[in-house]
């Protein structure tokens, strides 16, 4: 029997509490030279708190850790880097003006003498790029680079310093799937050189693909150990709720009615100026859930911003229940009927700085019940947020704290509560479970699926195939800016949709393979 590789990292007893919360109780967790330890839980489980007391964000109130079979007395990140221990934030620590060079160098520059030395730096980093398969241009902005290539920033960043041990937390959350299989490629070749790595993740496929063990937790505490070989999407699933779950959406035929969103030969174009949505034309009725899939960067983002007043459209039109809204302000495009859950919940989905029981009613705070005349109704807005968290599992402490202060899960669920509970005709939902647990996963398609049956229009904007297939009653394709092709969800395949998806459409009369 082959010997197991050696521990370069252990936690024992680790324990953290925050007032109200006991966020990591007595956790114990071993990670072994050159292997995934992948790190599975529910939002709120206590995931992201174990990395930061890992990383010297946050310290324990109990409990030790050890770096290769010593004592570690982790007070910051330095130390942490200096261990050899990096991390690669779900949301990057990134400075967008800067050039990837100097975002790498930022804390720990080259010098040569009473100056910066990017030649040595820039060097360094191409060598680190060439040994671990990390393309990436050394000299471009960081603004200018895809999600993907930012993320590889991240990761050399962490190489750049030295690191043996990364840990990355939900490092696919925001990728596509030829992303995730090229950021596979990459902890892949990391492994052949010495690295272990630490991998928190909702997706159950992709932790039992590249882990070589998990770790399950569930409210703050460890409830055990899995073998990825053994185990199942169902069975890590259950680990993590507590309880069976259903992991395939259970769904009848759609009711079909009245057309609710029309969109006549739209045109948007980006942040860069270039064409995004190009004369793009669509229709979905009441009672359907219409899935738009393709790979990110085909337009999606301005479609959906356009849709709901947040960016302008240089031609074409929006109809929403018969009324004319292109270019209006969000505002207007809500009171229309419209609930929208957005693709960076951080940007244009939640303030912040506000508590809880205020996010839950961005939209609606100024209309009864929620304001009587010029006065806010602190009493609805609480109630209103205490039965939303209650509904839609959101873990926090009080519906008083700020929003920030909570996981990207429950942020999300914040969001969604709010969109959801509203009136309205059309659901336009980008992303809904990005970053989400399979227990809140289940509940927010079956939350979409109640909706579609209730005559709401639902267009569902997924990088995730399998939330597209499973959800839509329709898949429309985009690709460079256009819809492609729509395909009834019962004459779709993953192969003729990952076609579309690629811009080759096949002719269904005579055979032809073209380019969109």
């Amino acid at each position: 029997m082959a010997e197991s590789p050696p521990i370069v990292l252990e936690v024992r007893g680790l324990t953290k509490r925050f007032p109200g919360v006991l966020a990591n109780d007595h956790i114990d967790l071993k990670l072994r030279k050159g292997q995934v330890l992948g790190l599975l839980g529910e939002n709120g489980a206590g995931k992201s708190t174990l990395m930061n007391l890992i990383y010297g964000l946050y310290h324990p109130d109990e409990g030790e850790i050890l770096v290769n079979g010593k004592a570690a007395h982790i007070k910051n990140p330095n130390d942490a880097i200096g261990l050899g221990i990096g991390m690669v934030h779900q949301h990057f620590q990134l400075v967008p003006v800067l050039t990837v060079t100097d975002n790498i160098m930022l804390g720990n520059e080259s010098v040569k003498g009473l100056f910066l030395d990017r030649r040595t730096a820039r060097q360094r980093i191409v060598e680190i790029s060439e040994h671990y398969g990390l393309e990436v241009d050394p000299d471009a902005l960081v603004q200018d680079l895809p999600v993907g290539v930012q993320q590889r920033v991240e990761i050399i960043k962490a190489l750049y310093r030295k690191c043996d041990i990364l840990i990355l937390d939900e490092p696919s959350a925001v990728l596509t799937p030829q992303e995730t299989e090229g950021l596979f490629g990459i902890m892949r070749t990391l492994l052949e050189r010495g690295v272990s790595i630490i991998f928190i993740s909702h997706k159950l496929k992709e932790v039992l693909e590249i882990c070589d063990t998990v770790t399950v937790l569930r409210l703050g505490k460890v409830v055990g150990d899995a073998d990825p070989q053994t185990s199942t999407e169902e069975s890590l699933a259950s680990m993590m709720v507590g309880r069976n779950v259903i992991l395939q959406v259970e769904k009848g035929e759609p009711n079909i009615g009245e057309p609710v969103l029309t969109i006549q030969d739209l045109c948007v174009r980006d942040d860069r100026k270039l064409l995004a949505v190009d004369h793009l034309s669509l229709e979905l009725r009441s009672g359907e859930i219409l899935g738009v899939a393709g790979v990110q960067g085909n337009g999606q983002t301005e479609l959906v911003e356009a849709i709901t007043g947040l960016r302008r459209a240089e031609g074409g039109k929006v109809i929403v229940e018969y009324k004319d809204v292109t270019n209006n302000r969000p505002r207007i495009v809500t009171e229309t009927g419209v609930a929208h859950v957005p693709e960076d919940r951080r940007k244009n989905g939640m303030v912040s700085d506000f508590p809880i029981k205020d996010n839950l009613v961005l939209q609606t705070y100024y209309i009864g019940p929620f304001s009587i005349g010029i006065l806010a109704n602190e009493r609805a807005k609480e109630e209103n947020a205490n039965r939303l968290v209650k509904e839609y599992d959101v873990r926090t402490p009080s519906i008083f704290a700020n929003i920030g202060t909570l996981s990207g899960g429950n942020q999300q669920k914040t969001i969604v509560a709010r969109e959801f509970s509203r009136k309205s005709h059309l659901l336009v939902a980008a992303q809904p479970t990005r970053g989400l647990d399979v227990g809140s996963i289940e509940y927010i398609h079956k939350q979409i699926v109640r909706m579609r049956d209730e005559g709401v229009a639902v267009l569902l904007v997924s990088t995730e195939l399998d939330e597209i297939f499973s959800l839509s009653d329709r898949i429309a394709v985009m690709y460079a800016g256009k819809i492609i092709d729509t395909v009834s969800i019962h004459e779709a395949t993953r192969e003729n949709i990952g076609l579309l998806m690629a811009g080759i459409k096949r002719d269904k009369t005579e055979g032809m393979v073209t380019h969109g």
